[in-house]
C-alpha cells in the first residue's frame, strides 16, 4: 500500500482501539490491541504520518526511536525496596518507571490531552539485551513493570533489513502481536503532500518529467546510491533559502541531499533550465494579464517537457497565493468567535475591562498552543493560525491602551474596525488573485489551445487543498467552465466505448 493507504488505516484503527462502551470503558481490551507495524524503506513519510494523524484526530503524540535504547533506559533501573511477606521484612527488586513511558505521562500532565499514540521507530533495530523485552510490550503495553497509559495506543516502524544492516528479524512469535503494514513510495501521494507542504517547484516539476527518479536505490561501485522523498523536501527546503539568500546551487549543494550521481547532474541542470524559463517567460507579465507575444509563440512552439515546466512554474506562484489568501481567511474566521463574545458583552463593561479581555484571551489562545505543541497535535497551518489570532489580540489591547475609550462600546468598535480592515484587505487580495487565475487560464487557452496542459491545470487545482478550498471560497467562472467540459469529454468518451462494446 502507499502511505496515504497506511494513514487512513492507523486512524481507523485507533480511532476503534480508543472507542469506549457505555461504561466508559475501551471495547478493544489491552491485549487485543494489536500495534500497528509500519515496514517501508526509510524517508517514505512513516514519520510524518504520524504527526498527522495525531493533528487530525486532536490526539497527543510521543516518538521515540529505539536504536539508543538499551535495556535500562527502556526496562528501568533496578532498586532494592522492602516489604513485608507473612509478617517478615524481606528485601525485593523493583525497577524504575521506564523513560519511554515516562514521557507519556510528561505528556499528559503538560498537555492536558489524555489518549494518544506512542510511536517507536526502528523498532526491529533493538539492541539484543531488549529484544526478549519487546514481546511483553507489543502484547501487553508493559516495559518492566510499568504499563503504557490507558487510551494510547502503540504504533511502531521500521525499515526491511535490505536498507538496514542493524535490522533484527522479528520471530513469528513477536510478528503474531502486530498488524502489518508493508508501504511503498508512491509520487502521486507525496506530491499531494508536497503542494500543502509548499515544495519548491523546480523539484515538482522535476519529479513529474523522471518519475522514476522520486524514489531509488541502487549499488555502484563507490558503495550504495540512494534518492528519497526526505531527500527531495529537504533539498526543496534549502533551494528557497539559498534563493532567498541568492547564494549559487550547484551539484555539491544538491549532493548533500540526493546521493546518486546521476540525478544530481540531471537534477542540477534541470534547475538552471528551470530558471532560465522563469526570467525568460517573465511569469509576473503572464499573471498579470500582459503577456508578451514572444512568450505565447514560444510557448506554442516548445516540447512538452518545457510546457510542463512552465505551466509548473505558474501554477506554483498562484497556488501560494491562494494558500495566503486562505491561511488569512482561516485566521479571520477563528478571530470571530472570540470578538463575537467581546461584542456582545461591551454594554456591560468599561473601556478598560475591554482591553483586560483582550489580554486574557491571548494569554488563554498562548496556553492552548502550548498544550497542543506539547502533545505534538499541531499542524503548522494551526500553528500559524493560532499565533496570528494571538498577535491580533495583543495588537488589539496595545491600541487601546494608547487611546482613551470613553465606553466599553467605543472600545470595541476600535477594535471591531481593525477586523473589518483586515477583512477589506482579504477580500481585495481575493479579487488580484481571481484575476492572476484567470490570467493564467487565458494564457493556457491561447498558448496551447486545448492540449493536455489544459487538463493537467484544472487537475491539479482540483487535487491541490488551497486551489480547491480558494475556488469553492471565491469562485472561478474559468475554473467551472474548464471543469465541467472536462467532465462531459470524459462522459461521452465513456459513452462511446459502450457503444462500441456492444457492437451497435
Amino acid at each position: 500500500m502507499n502511505i496515504r493507504q497506511a494513514k487512513e488505516y492507523i486512524k481507523n484503527s485507533v480511532n476503534l482501539y480508543l472507542k469506549k462502551d457505555e461504561y466508559g470503558e475501551y471495547r478493544v481490551s489491552v491485549v487485543r490491541q494489536r500495534p500497528i507495524f509500519l515496514l517501508g524503506a526509510p524517508g517514505i513519510g512513516k514519520t510524518a504520518i504520524m504527526e498527522q494523524i495525531a493533528q487530525e484526530m486532536g490526539i497527543a503524540l510521543v516518538s521515540y526511536s529505539m536504536t539508543h535504547h538499551t535495556r535500562q533506559s527502556a526496562l528501568g533501573l533496578p532498586f532494592i525496596t522492602e516489604k513485608v511477606y507473612g509478617g517478615q521484612p524481606v528485601q525485593v527488586s523493583e525497577y524504575t518507571m521506564s523513560e519511554i513511558i515516562a514521557a507519556v505521562y510528561d505528556t499528559m500532565e503538560a498537555s492536558g490531552i489524555r489518549e494518544g499514540i506512542l510511536f517507536l521507530d526502528e523498532i526491529n533495530c533493538v539492541s539484543e539485551t531488549l529484544a526478549p523485552a519487546m514481546l511483553q510490550f507489543l502484547q501487553y503495553k508493559v516495559f518492566g513493570r510499568h504499563k503504557v497509559p490507558e487510551g494510547w495506543v502503540i504504533v511502531t516502524a521500521g525499515n526491511p533489513p535490505e536498507y538496514n544492516r542493524s535490522v533484527r528479524e522479528f520471530d513469528v512469535v513477536t510478528l503474531d502481536r502486530m498488524k502489518i503494514l508493508e508501504v511503498e513510495p508512491d509520487l502521486a501521494v507525496w506530491k499531494e503532500y508536497a503542494a500543502g507542504k509548499r515544495l519548491h517547484g523546480a523539484v515538482v516539476s522535476y519529479l513529474d518529467l523522471k518519475k522514476d527518479q522520486f524514489y531509488c536505490m541502487e549499488m555502484t561501485p563507490k558503495g550504495r546510491s540512494y534518492v528519497t522523498a526526505r531527500g527531495w523536501e529537504d533539498l526543496s527546503e534549502i533551494l528557497s533559502l539559498y534563493e532567498e539568500e541568492q547564494l549559487p546551487v550547484d551539484e555539491t549543494l544538491v549532493s548533500q541531499y540526493l546521493r546518486n550521481d546521476r540525478i544530481v547532474r540531471e537534477f542540477t541542470a534541470y534547475y538552471d533550465l528551470y530558471n532560465k524559463y522563469k526570467k525568460d517567460y517573465q511569469i509576473a507579465d503572464i499573471l498579470e494579464g500582459r503577456p508578451s507575444g514572444q512568450a505565447i509563440a514560444r510557448a506554442r512552439a516548445a516540447a512538452f517537457d518545457e510546457r510542463l515546466s512552465l505551466l509548473g512554474m505558474l501554477l506554483d506562484r498562484v497556488q501560494a497565493d491562494m494558500a495566503q489568501v486562505m491561511e488569512q481567511a482561516d485566521f479571520l474566521s477563528d478571530l470571530r468567535g472570540p470578538l463575537r463574545g467581546l461584542d456582545q458583552k461591551a454594554a456591560d463593561m468599561e473601556a478598560g475591562q475591554v482591553t483586560e479581555t483582550l489580554g486574557q484571551q491571548a494569554e488563554g489562545r498562548r496556553k492552548l498552543l502550548g498544550n497542543l505543541q506539547t502533545a505534538n497535535s499541531l499542524s503548522d497551518a494551526d500553528r500559524k493560525r493560532h499565533q496570528a489570532v494571538i498577535r491580533f489580540l495583543e495588537e488589539g489591547r496595545k491600541e487601546l491602551l494608547l487611546k482613551e475609550a470613553a465606553t466599553g462600546e467605543e472600545a470595541c468598535g476600535i477594535v471591531k474596525k481593525r477586523y473589518t480592515d483586515r477583512l477589506k484587505r482579504l477580500k481585495e487580495e481575493a479579487a488580484r488573485v481571481q484575476e492572476e487565475l484567470h490570467s493564467l487560464f487565458l494564457f493556457v487557452e491561447e498558448a496551447f489551445s486545448q492540449g493536455n496542459e489544459l487538463l493537467i491545470l484544472v487537475t491539479e487545482l482540483t487535487v491541490n487543498d488551497a486551489g480547491a478550498r480558494f475556488i469553492a471560497a471565491f469562485g472561478s467562472a474559468d475554473y467551472q467552465r474548464h471543469n465541467q467540459e472536462l467532465m462531459l469529454s470524459e462522459r461521452e468518451d465513456e459513452i462511446r466505448s459502450s457503444i462500441a462494446e456492444l457492437g451497435l
